[in-house]
């Protein structure tokens, strides 16, 4: 089996790279020129470059190839620009796949990594209850935005023309008229896609919760709002497993929630990280949300000015002041046969030890 993976540098991506050549599947990495490849160092991974930003020049780099899956892990999580995330979640989505269909890649399933972020805050009146699939998304952030475009269109794609009787198809750099009209039923698409919507990420390799830890490593706790937040989390690894899932199981147009299952209130990540390290004294600091409002408001404006996309952005603000990411993993674990293994409680040490013994902290 031919798996090729986008993102295969980043957190996630890479991650599932091992997964794949643990399977013995013969393993393509997709990753920009400047991506480094720190983790991907098993000489049985096969490179290749791919330039998101055009069709046709995916087309051109993927041409001669057949892959049976297509995991799209690629996508950025912070911007300086907001329309740099629907130029790389949204429409290097829209080529990519538009690139596949036009060559014809005979695939037995497109996995795309979304997020549980395109629901925004929504079911926040007390006592929360678990976001579902039939819910309206309502995203509040333009990374949540970025990725439930994506889902739409991907629910709106249909099938190319077929070939006139008796005649050819045109060539591939032709045929590239692939979107639905509006109003196209979701999930009645020829093309194999499954989507994972996976709730906070963590693991060894994490960069935005690692400052969580060391934060914490000099003294200091962060939180905001004073209303209770229940959050959800899920391991990397987990998400890996649901991955491989959805290749083999997942039905076309499906879409699935990702969490380890448990529901966490907002200080029970950081006091497993402070026992982690030792319980170091802390100042655990809690702010009013309008507290978190200017301080994000300045963050972009720093940003903006060094250039460099801080971690306490506009989009982070939304994301720090929800209060429900509760989700229903239900279908995943009835129709992929998902069952998380590991809570908080087991995955913050083997994250926490990854970070001590590569330098991190």
């Amino acid at each position: 089996m031919k798996i090729l993976i986008t993102g295969a540098s980043g957190f996630i991506g890479s991650f599932i790279v091992e997964e794949a050549l643990r399977r013995g599947m013969e393993t393509w990495a997709a990753m920009r020129r400047s991506s480094k490849k720190d983790f991907l160092s098993d000489p049985r991974t096969t490179f290749i470059e791919l330039d998101l930003s055009s069709q046709e020049r995916l087309e051109e780099q993927l041409r001669g190839h057949q892959f049976d899956y297509v995991v799209h892990a690629a996508g950025v999580t912070k911007c300086l620009d907001p329309q740099d995330f629907y130029r790389i979640n949204t429409e290097g989505t829209k080529n990519l796949v538009r690139a596949l269909i036009a060559l014809r890649m005979p695939l037995k399933r497109f996995v795309y990594i979304s997020s549980l972020s395109i629901f925004g805050a929504i079911r926040e009146k007390q006592p929360y209850e678990e976001i579902r699939e039939t819910d309206t998304p309502q995203p509040n952030t333009h990374y949540g935005r970025s990725k439930l475009e994506a889902e739409r269109w991907l629910d709106n794609l249909e099938a190319p023309p077929s070939p006139p009787e008796g005649g050819t198809m045109p060539p591939a750099s032709e045929s590239k008229s692939i979107e639905a009209p509006s109003g196209a039923v979701g999930g009645a698409s020829p093309f194999p896609y499954v989507i994972l919507r996976p709730t906070g990420v963590y693991g060894p390799r994490e960069r935005d919760y690692f400052l969580m830890a060391q934060s914490i490593k000099q003294h200091t706790d962060f939180a905001v709002g004073y209303r209770r937040q229940d959050i959800t989390f899920v391991y990397v690894q987990d998400v890996v497993q649901a991955v491989f899932l959805a290749c083999e199981r997942g039905q076309t147009g499906r879409k699935y929630f990702l969490s380890d299952g448990q529901v966490y209130q907002s200080s029970t990540f950081s006091d497993l990280i402070r026992r982690e390290l030792g319980n170091p004294w802390w100042i655990r600091v809690k702010a009013p949300i309008w507290a978190l409002r200017v301080i994000t408001f300045f963050g972009d404006k720093v940003g903006h000015v060094t250039g460099k996309i801080t971690a306490l952005n506009n989009d982070k603000y939304h994301i720090l002041r929800q209060r429900n990411w509760r989700c229903d993993i239900q279908p995943a674990i009835d129709e992929l046969g998902y069952h998380p293994q590991y809570t908080l409680e087991q995955g913050v040490p083997i994250t926490i030890k990854w970070y001590r013994d590569n330098g991190w902290l």
